[in-house]
C-alpha cells in the first residue's frame, strides 16, 4: 500500500503543478454584474475548524468527494453533487446501499475513487473537487495530500458521531439548517415509533449480536450505531447486559451466549464473498448450534448487516426504524 501511495503522490505533485500553470493562463474574470447571492452562498468564504486544523472554503462546494461511507450517505442526504466516492460495498454493480432508495440519477456521474482503505489520489485529482470529506480515523495519513487537491475537512470519527457529522458536512455545504432539520426529524420519528412499540410491549428490551468470523461474537454496546438508535427510541438493553462506554461492542464467547439475551435478540453477520464471509458464517453456525443458544428466552431476529451495523447514517437509521416498526406491528411513520 505504501509503495502505491508514494507513486500516487508523484503523479499528484505533477498534476497540481499542471493545474497551477493552467491557472496562470486563465482568462480574466468576467465583468458581468454580480447576481444576488443565495442563502447558501451568503456564508462563504467559510473557515471551518476541524480535527486536522482550519480549512477555508471559498464558495459553496459543487463537487464533493466523500471518502467514508457515512459521508457518502450524508452527501446524498443533503442533495450535494457526489462526484467521487470510495467503494464500500462488495458488489461493484450496486455500489450504493439499498436503504438509500433510488439514487441512480443523483449518482449517474459519480466516480469510484478506490477502496475505503486505499483511495486513489490520481482519480480524486482528476475530478477537480471543491470539497473532500472524511475522518481522521480513516485517512489521517493522507490529509496533507488531500488538502493540496481541494479544501478537505475531517471529523474525528464516523461511528459514535454520525448525527453530528451530518451537521458538520451540512455546514461545509452551506446547508447547516437543512442538516439540523433532518437530524431533528429523524429523532422525532425515532421517539414516536419507540413510544408506539413500548405502548404495545412495555417490557421491550433488545440486544444485537454480530458474527464476523473471530473467536468471539460481538455484543453491541449502547455506544454503537444501533445503541444510539434504540436510545433515541427509548428501548433499553437488558439491565445487567454487558456494556461499554468507550467501545461499540463487547466480546461474547460461546460460553457467554446467555449474556446476549433480551426480549428481542437481533442477529447479523458480516458475510462478504470469499474466506472472510465463510468464517463469519461458520462462526454463526457454531454459536447457534451451541445448546446455550437454545436457552435464549428472547425472540431471535436475523437482520441485514449492511443496514443495522454498517450504514451509520440518517438513511440507515430510518431503515432500522422501519424494520423494527414492521416487526412490532406499529405505524412506521415513514419519513
Amino acid at each position: 500500500m505504501k509503495t502505491r501511495i508514494l507513486k500516487q503522490l508523484g503523479v499528484l505533485t505533477a498534476g497540481l503543478a499542471l493545474m497551477a500553470t493552467s491557472a496562470c493562463g486563465a482568462p480574466a474574470a468576467s465583468t458581468q454584474p454580480a447576481t444576488t447571492p443565495s442563502a447558501e452562498a451568503a456564508g462563504f468564504p467559510l473557515t471551518m475548524e476541524h480535527t486536522m486544523g482550519s480549512t477555508t472554503i471559498e464558495s459553496v462546494p459543487k463537487r464533493v468527494v466523500a471518502l467514508d461511507p457515512s459521508y457518502i450517505d450524508a452527501t446524498l442526504l443533503l442533495g450535494a453533487d457526489l462526484v467521487g466516492y470510495v467503494q464500500y460495498r462488495q458488489d461493484p454493480k450496486s455500489p450504493f446501499a439499498p436503504y438509500l432508495g433510488d439514487v441512480a440519477d443523483a449518482t449517474k456521474d459519480s466516480v469510484n475513487v478506490g477502496t475505503l482503505a486505499e483511495p486513489n489520489l490520481e482519480k480524486i485529482l482528476e475530478l477537480q473537487p471543491d470539497l473532500i470529506v472524511s475522518a481522521k480515523v480513516r485517512h489521517e495519513a493522507l490529509y496533507p495530500q488531500l488538502s493540496k487537491i481541494a479544501p478537505t475537512i475531517f471529523s474525528v470519527s464516523t461511528g459514535p458521531t454520525w448525527k453530528e457529522n451530518v451537521v458538520f458536512l451540512g455546514e461545509a455545504l452551506g446547508k447547516k439548517d437543512k442538516a439540523e432539520e433532518l437530524v431533528k426529524s429523524y429523532e422525532e420519528r425515532a421517539q414516536k415509533v419507540g413510544e408506539a412499540i413500548l405502548a404495545k410491549k412495555p417490557d421491550a428490551t433488545y440486544s444485537l449480536i454480530r458474527f464476523t468470523g473471530g473467536d468471539t461474537a460481538r455484543l453491541y454496546s449502547s455506544n454503537s450505531f444501533i445503541g444510539e438508535i434504540m436510545s433515541d427510541m427509548n428501548i433499553p438493553r437488558p439491565k445487567d447486559a454487558p456494556d461499554s462506554e468507550k467501545e461499540i461492542f463487547v466480546p461474547l464467547s460461546s460460553e457467554q451466549i446467555l449474556e446476549g439475551d433480551a426480549q428481542l435478540v437481533l442477529v447479523s453477520a458480516y458475510t462478504p464473498p470469499g474466506a472472510e464471509g465463510d468464517k463469519a458464517r461458520a462462526q454463526q453456525e457454531a454459536f447457534q448450534s451451541n445448546p446455550l443458544w437454545q436457552r435464549l428466552q428472547g425472540e431471535v431476529k436475523q437482520v441485514d448487516d449492511g443496514t443495522f451495523l454498517a450504514s451509520v447514517s440518517i438513511q440507515g437509521a430510518h431503515a432500522v426504524i422501519t424494520e423494527l416498526a414492521k416487526h412490532y406491528g406499529v405505524d412506521p411513520l415513514e419519513p
